[in-house]
C-alpha cells in the first residue's frame, strides 16, 4: 500500500528538471518529449480484448511483502485458465521500484506488461506516453470503482490506470483516554488535556508531512492547485493550518519527537500507551491488535475542520498498461479480474488492504476481518488526490520542506507560505 513509500525525492525526475532549468530549455522531466504530445499520441487499451486473452503476462513492481501482487496473479491465472500471469519484484522499496520503472519505460523494454504504480506517478507516466490510455477500459468497470480512486488515474481528462487497492489515513484513538475526534481543533484540543493523551503523527521531513498537512488544508477549504492547475497554495487556509500544526507542538498536543517520525515510529510510539491519538494507515490495525493496545483502541475517519468537512489524501497503488506490452489482451484481462467485486474481498480479507469496489465494504466476510470498514471507506470517499502533476515530486518537496520549517520553529507561516508557492511555480514552470 502506499503508506507513503514516495519518500525521497532524488528522483530522475527531480535532477533532469533542475538541469533544464539551470539550461533554460523547456524539456519533460524524464527525457520522453513534450508531455502533452506524449499523452495525446498514446495508444488506447481495447476492453473487450480480454475475452480471447492467451499467454502470459508480467506484472512489475515493489517488493511484494504482503504477498497480495503474487497472490492476485496465482489466482487470476488459475480463474482464467488461459493466460497465465507472474508478478515481478523490481525494487525492494518503492524509489528503488520507480527506478527500474522509470528505466525500463524509457529503454522500451517489453520484459514488463503491467507496472504497478504508486497513485502519484500517473501525470508524469502519462505525459511521457509511456502508458497505454485506459479510459475506455475504466469507464467500462467503472460502475465497480470508487470514484475516488479513479480520480488517481486521471491526467488531461484521460484515464492511465485501473485502481487496484487504495489507502486513506484513520485515526486510532485511546478509548478510555481520549474521545473519538469529531474535528481537528477537538483532537488537538483532548491531546493537551493531560499526559499520555497525545497526538503522533509522520513529521519528518518526507512524503508522509505533506500528507499530514494536505489533509488538514483540504478540510480547512485550501488547496495546492486550481482547477485550472494554478499555484493556489498563498491562501488563509494554509496560513492557518500550518500555525495550527505549529502551535500544537508548542502547546504539547503533539510530542516534538513527531519531527522524526515516518509510519513506523509513529505506529510504535503509540504501540508504548503514551499517547491517546494516532494518525496512520489502515494496516496498522491488525499489527496494534498483535499488542497489549488490543481491544483498548477506536478507530476513526480522519476529522473535519471547524466549520469545513473532512478529506483526506488518496494513497494506494494502480496497474498500468506499458505502453511497450507485448499482451495488451492479457493485460486487460488480468486487470478485468483484479478490479472484480469478488476479488476486491480477499484484497480486504486476506491482505488487509483497502478495496477499491464499495460493495466489498459491507461484506459480512470483510467486516469480520475488518471491522473498521465502514470508517475506512468513509475516509477513501472523503479522500482526494494529491496534487495532478508531472512535476508532483518537485511540489511535494515544496511543501514537506517548508511545512517542516515551520514546525521545528526555522520559518514562520507567512515566510514558509511564500516561498512555497515559489517553489511550486519554479516547478511547474519546469515542465
Amino acid at each position: 500500500m502506499t503508506e507513503l513509500r514516495s519518500g525521497s525525492l532524488r528522483t530522475r525526475l527531480v535532477t533532469v528538471a533542475a538541469a533544464a532549468i539551470a539550461a533554460g530549455l523547456l524539456i519533460s522531466g524524464c527525457g520522453g518529449g513534450a508531455a502533452p504530445q506524449g499523452a495525446e499520441q498514446a495508444a488506447a487499451a481495447d476492453p473487450a480484448s480480454g475475452a480471447n486473452a492467451s499467454g502470459s503476462v508480467n506484472i512489475c513492481g515493489v517488493k511484494d511483502a504482503s504477498g497480495i501482487y503474487k497472490g492476485t496473479a496465482e489466482a487470476f491465472t488459475k480463474a482464467n485458465g488461459k493466460v497465465t500471469a507472474k508478478y515481478t519484484e523490481i525494487g525492494a522499496t518503492t524509489d528503488e521500484a520507480r527506478t527500474q520503472i522509470v528505466q525500463r519505460l524509457e529503454g522500451k523494454s517489453t520484459e514488463c506488461d503491467i507496472f504497478l504504480t504508486d497513485v502519484i506517478w500517473t501525470s508524469e507516466f502519462a505525459s511521457q506516453g509511456w502508458l497505454l490510455d485506459q479510459t475506455k477500459l475504466v469507464e467500462a468497470n467503472k460502475d465497480r470503482l470508487i470514484p475516488s480512486t479513479v480520480e488517481t488515474t486521471k491526467y488531461q481528462d484521460k484515464y492511465w490506470a485501473s485502481p487496484f487497492f487504495t489507502n486513506a489515513g484513520l485515526v486510532y484513538y485511546q478509548k478510555d483516554k481520549v474521545a473519538k475526534p469529531e474535528t481537528w481543533q477537538q483532537l488537538y484540543a483532548e491531546a493537551a488535556k493531560a499526559p499520555g493523551n497525545g497526538y503522533v503523527y509522520q513529521g519528518k521531513q518526507y512524503e508522509g508531512l505533506t500528507v499530514n498537512f494536505l489533509e488538514m488544508l483540504y478540510s480547512a477549504g485550501g488547496e495546492v492547485l486550481d482547477d485550472k492547475g494554478d499555484v493556489a497554495i498563498d491562501s488563509p487556509e494554509t496560513r492557518e493550518v500550518l500555525d495550527f500544526m505549529s502551535n500544537g507542538l508548542k502547546n504539547g498536543s503533539a510530542d516534538r519527537a513527531v519531527l522524526t517520525y515516518n509510519e513506523d515510529p509513529a505506529r510504535l510510539a503509540y504501540e508504548s500507551g503514551d499517547f491517546g491519538y494516532q494518525r496512520n494507515w489502515p494496516h496498522v490495525y491488525r499489527l496494534l491488535n498483535a499488542t497489549s493496545l488490543a481491544g483498548s483502541f477506536g478507530v476513526a475517519p480522519l476529522p473535519a475542520w471547524e466549520g469545513g468537512k473532512a478529506s483526506g489524501v488518496l494513497g494506494g497503488w494502480n496497474l498500468a498498461i506499458s505502453a511497450h506490452a507485448t499482451n495488451q489482451s492479457g493485460a486487460v484481462a488480468f486487470i478485468d479480474f483484479a478490479t472484480t467485486p469478488e476479488w476486491q474481498k480477499h484484497v480486504a480479507m486476506d491482505y488487509s488492504q483497502a478495496p477499491v469496489n464499495e460493495a466489498a465494504y459491507s461484506d459480512a466476510a470483510v467486516l469480520q476481518k475488518m471491522p473498521f470498514a465502514t470508517e475506512l471507506l468513509a475516509s477513501v470517499k472523503g479522500a482526494k488526490p494529491r496534487p495532478i502533476s508531472p512535476v508532483y515530486p518537485q511540489i511535494s518537496q515544496a511543501i514537506y520542506k517548508n511545512v517542516y520549517a515551520v514546525l521545528s520553529g526555522t520559518a514562520s507561516a507567512e515566510d514558509a507560505v511564500k516561498k512555497m508557492a515559489e517553489e511550486i511555480t519554479t516547478a511547474k514552470a519546469s515542465f
